[in-house]
């Protein structure tokens, strides 16, 4: 009886502790993601609080946050969204991957890292967060702007790619060797495949099975299902996450929608304790040795996700400035940053204060690129502009000086004559 008291005190100063700084965080216009984790860190070990009783409680409410994230984001798209964005877009996919997956590999090559961390690393590093991009392309009115879909496709086209590089990375994490790991990927990829030609096939038919006019019946089927078959999915070594994805991606239409707007409070709750759970296993004594290293990494992919924002904007003809909008859109890390890093913590010590320092570093400032980049871009050009213009005059005006300075000092004969004539 004392356990459960002590539980449901920590518990619910820990809820309404989050809710408190959630509030915060929109009044001043940034995502909460930094402040839950400097709250897990709070709670966590060598914390200021730490908990005691409701630790464990948490660890499988982070678990629930994991697979809510992943089936409402697959919720987000039809089957045939995705086989048309992966059709249109995977250019610029590949693009995305090579330049924001590489720099993460490399840091962990660098510190010395084994390959199981430069492939999760990789992975904390090349995936944008679509729940901090959407919210600040609403909040910046840029919905309609013609980039905007392109910012989406790429998005798209990362959060397909975590069906094959979840279940990668889970299968490295649990050293299953080379066999092991392509039985995996086979089993992902079939997965993936069957989903979506199933859902392309009979998605009606299926969102028809699972539907109903009753919200707590719908509520209850989808839930239940989804844990089923992330189970069933962590069971098979594929990861939970997938399994969710892959039940969001097979529901469509009116089923989709209203089972989103019923789920997403409990993701909402959910995902913040996930976070919470990331920040608990992470020493904050930790984060100081890794935050140099941490800010380097931030600041080259900072550059390499503008990049691949100009080219996907690029390839779909956008302008200049739409270009530099789409790039500065997709700097925002987040979620799957924390999830991947999550996955891996076992394999070095070092991955989750880093991840942490990363996130929180790109989830802040990622917002700030988003509205700033074109701008600041536009005044750098017009400052280089005005400064080659004054140098142009400068050089103009001194020409003119010496060929005015040239024609003075020349005389004619005649006058040469006139000179000696009156001396």
């Amino acid at each position: 009886m004392h356990d459960t008291t002590v539980l449901l005190i920590e518990l619910g100063a820990v809820i309404l502790g989050l809710g408190l700084v959630g509030r915060f965080a929109g009044r001043i216009g940034l995502s909460p993601i930094p402040l839950y984790l400097l709250g897990g860190l709070a709670f966590g070990h060598g914390g200021f609080f730490p908990l005691t009783a409701s630790e464990g409680f948490i660890e499988v409410g982070a678990e629930i946050g994991v697979i809510l994230l992943l089936l409402l984001l697959g919720l987000e798209y039809s089957a045939s969204e995705l086989v048309t964005s992966l059709k249109t877009q995977y250019p610029s996919g590949l693009v995305d991957f090579a330049l924001n997956a590489v720099p993460g590999a490399v840091a962990a090559v660098l510190l010395g890292w084994g390959p199981v961390a430069a492939v999760a690393l990789a992975g904390v590093t090349w995936i944008s967060s679509s729940g901090v991009i959407a919210k600040v392309l609403t909040d910046l009115g840029r919905l309609g702007n013609r980039e905007t879909p392109v910012i989406l496709g790429v998005l798209v086209i990362e959060d397909l790619s975590m069906a094959l590089y979840l279940p990668l990375l889970t299968a490295l994490v649990a050293g299953l060797g080379v066999a092991g790991t392509s039985l995996t990927m086979v089993v992902a990829v079939g997965s993936a495949g069957l989903v979506l030609f199933v859902a392309l096939r009979f998605g009606r038919h299926i969102s028809r099975a699972v539907s109903s006019d009753t919200p707590e019946m719908l509520l209850l089927v989808v839930f239940g299902l989804t844990l089923l078959i992330a189970g069933i999915a962590a069971k098979l070594q594929v990861s939970a996450a997938v399994g969710a994805f892959l039940v969001g991606i097979a529901l469509s239409g009116e089923t989709a929608e209203n089972a989103r707007s019923l789920l997403t409070p409990l993701r909402d709750l959910f995902a913040a304790v996930f976070f919470v759970f990331f920040g608990l296993n992470t020493v904050p004594a930790d984060i100081p040795p890794v935050l140099l290293p941490a800010l380097a990494l931030a600041v080259v992919t900072v550059i390499t996700k503008v990049m691949t924002g100009w080219y996907a904007a690029g390839r779909a003809g956008v302008g200049s400035k739409g270009r530099l909008r789409a790039g500065g859109a997709l700097v925002a890390r987040g979620e799957f940053s924390i999830v991947i890093a999550g996955l891996a913590a076992g394999t070095d010590p070092r991955i989750t204060p880093l991840a942490t320092a990363y996130v929180m570093i790109l989830v802040i400032f990622g917002p700030l690129t988003a509205r700033w980049t074109e701008p600041a871009v536009r005044g750098l050009k017009g400052l280089a502009d005005t400064r080659r213009t004054r140098r142009e005059a400068g050089r103009t005006d001194g020409a003119r000086h010496e060929d005015s300075a040239g024609r003075s000092e020349e005389r004619t004969p005649d006058q040469v004559a006139g000179a000696g004539h009156s001396s």
